[in-house]
């Protein structure tokens, strides 16, 4: 369970709003201990000229969102590396032992992301640790209303518990609970069900309603990708929280799973069309 969050690596690229939404995150008490590590990372060049000069810009990407953080000199540690962005994220996750990777997104589709040969989406299919993916052309606003997507699954529980925290520290924040549910019969016309009489959220609203958490539960039916997006999108959420497995191969842990990749994952849609920030909670090995 992600209990305490002491440690965050920001994927910086120099391009987007991760940023802005770290400095939004450290705002609030369960971020405010944390500890962060600032990663730029350099591709390999042809030329030692041309290397010289991408590793000086790199270095000046640094300093810059170093000076933008405005964090105390003892929390934040700049790390300029050459090499792969793919593999030199998961590799500096899991030596730092991060609680948190946060980076950007261009949001794009799964196949088109293999094409392309996406960061996000390479570091997503391999980390085992949580992700906060910003896409690059969101506005990222100040966290007040938080929608978490909940089930029946041990992922789900964890990100239920840090949802709770997170909005408890929100002063005036609000908790949106949602259960999708898929095979529900409902009325022409109707597009929810009654949510206070879900079985799956009935929990999560008796825990928030005992620690005097401001909620409001939704359950739709459908295609619960389609309807967590839409939800977030009606009803202005600033972070969507949603649980997602280890995504690594069992065999090659070293390549991406290109069935998974091109499979109908929850995850993956969420976070291509999803119109605000997605938090991908996974238990660190």
């Amino acid at each position: 369970m992600l209990e305490r969050i002491e440690k965050i690596l920001l994927a910086n690229s120099g391009t987007g709003h991760t940023e802005e939404m770290l400095k939004m995150l450290m705002e609030l008490p369960s971020f405010q201990g944390a500890n962060v590590t600032v990663l730029h990372v350099v591709p390999p060049q042809i030329t030692t000229e041309e290397m010289t000069r991408r590793l000086e810009e790199g270095g000046q990407v640094l300093s810059a969102a170093i000076q933008n953080l405005g964090l105390e000199a003892q929390k934040v540690e700049p790390v300029l590396i050459q090499g792969d962005p793919k593999d030199i994220v998961v590799k500096m996750a899991d030596e730092t032992e991060t609680d948190l990777i946060i980076m950007g997104s261009r949001g794009l589709k799964r196949i088109q992301s293999i094409l392309e040969n996406s960061v996000s989406q390479y570091v997503f299919q391999l980390a085992a640790r949580p992700m906060l993916l910003v896409k690059d052309d969101l506005y990222v606003k100040k966290i007040n209303r938080v929608m978490v997507a909940v089930d029946q699954s041990e992922t789900a529980k964890d990100t239920l518990a840090l949802a709770f925290k997170l909005v408890r520290d929100i002063k005036g924040g609000q908790l949106v609970l949602v259960h999708t549910n898929p095979d529900m019969k409902l009325k022409p016309g109707e597009i929810v069900g009654n949510p206070e009489e879900d079985p799956i959220l009935v929990p999560a609203i008796a825990e928030a309603k005992k620690m005097g958490i401001n909620y409001k539960a939704v359950a739709p039916e459908g295609k619960p990708g389609e309807r967590i997006c839409q939800v977030a999108e009606d009803l202005n959420v600033d972070l969507l929280i949603l649980g997602s497995p280890d995504r690594r191969p069992t065999i090659a842990k070293g390549l991406p799973d290109l069935d998974r990749l091109l499979g109908q994952s929850l995850s993956d849609y969420v976070r291509v069309y999803a119109n605000c920030p997605v938090l991908l909670v996974r238990t660190p090995t």
